[in-house]
């Protein structure tokens, strides 16, 4: 695998800009108003993201194309394969937990009062 996708996959900036052209070819013009950075910014990651071989860029008229090139994906895809057992082991025990014990009430994530959670009873408005 090239070294540049590590690099390039590095900044949340460039990730934005991976994942918006999931959803199709971009023009730099219409990624700087999806992600609201800055033409030079958003042309930078570009640049990054090309000399990685991450995306491909076609001339239409005035405007340059961009769009994803899957074969990096791929090689970081087939790369991870090995250490896919972390988490799959880890996520089949939650499973097995949680088949185990289908009616235990679960705490609301940390942060959230209890009584703001999903599924909270909410109280009827009192009147004065």
């Amino acid at each position: 695998m090239r070294d540049g996708v590590w690099t390039a996959l590095a900044d949340p900036h460039r990730r934005a800009v991976l994942e918006r052209l999931r959803s199709g070819p971009c023009s730099v013009g219409e990624l700087v108003g999806v992600l609201g950075f800055s033409q030079p910014t958003t042309s930078k990651h570009l640049r990054v993201l090309r000399a990685a071989g991450m995306v491909r860029v076609r001339s239409e008229a005035q405007r340059r194309i961009y769009t994803i090139d899957p074969a990096p994906i791929a090689e970081l895809d087939a790369w991870l394969e090995p250490y896919r057992w972390l988490w799959n082991d880890r996520l089949d025990a939650l499973g097995r937990h949680l088949d185990a014990h289908p009616d235990t009430p679960h705490d609301p994530p940390s942060g959230t009062p209890a009584d703001t959670a999903p599924g909270a009873a909410v109280d009827a408005p009192k009147e004065i």
